[in-house]
């Protein structure tokens, strides 16, 4: 056998592992690649990124009232309502996308998240435990793990 051959019939296994690994660690989103053709998601996104709360509320709303089966659009509008302090209705958010997807990873650290500012630790615990289950070593589940091991309650 030529050595070409040889180092490809090993490389190949590798190669997989290695992109098996880089899928495991993408983003949480469910279908990214279907949310990259949506304009509400991706104006969404951009909103999100230039922490233009409100614009990434109005966004995820179109999105949500089109495709009220979109767990990744319900995360992210739960997301930007709870920088605005809107608890109530990103909890609601974070409900939708949990129905849909009860494994949503995003929806599951940005929920834990919005529990502990709201003094809800017993919550986010609850969110951690299921986020541990579904993913123990995701990028989530060590955000959520550090904010609920960092947590302070607020002066009462």
């Amino acid at each position: 056998m030529s050595s070409y051959f040889i180092r490809n019939l090993f490389l190949a296994p590798v190669l997989s592992l290695a992109m098996a690994g880089v899928a495991l660690a993408a983003p949480s989103e469910a279908a990214p690649l279907q949310n990259a053709k949506v304009d509400n998601f991706v104006a969404g996104k951009n909103a999100i990124d230039a922490k233009n709360w409100e614009l990434a509320v109005a966004s995820f709303d179109k999105v949500v009232a089109q495709d009220p089966k979109n767990a990744d659009a319900y995360n992210y509008l739960g997301f930007s309502n709870r920088w605005l302090g809107r608890y109530d209705a990103a909890f609601a958010a974070y409900g939708k996308a949990l129905a849909l997807d009860p494994n949503h990873k995003g929806a599951l650290n940005y929920s834990g998240i919005a529990y502990l500012k709201t003094d809800q630790k017993a919550k986010a615990e609850a969110q951690l435990a299921k986020l541990q289950t579904t993913c123990a070593n995701c990028d989530e589940t060590k955000q959520l793990a550090k904010a609920i091991a960092d947590y302070k309650p607020a002066a009462q």
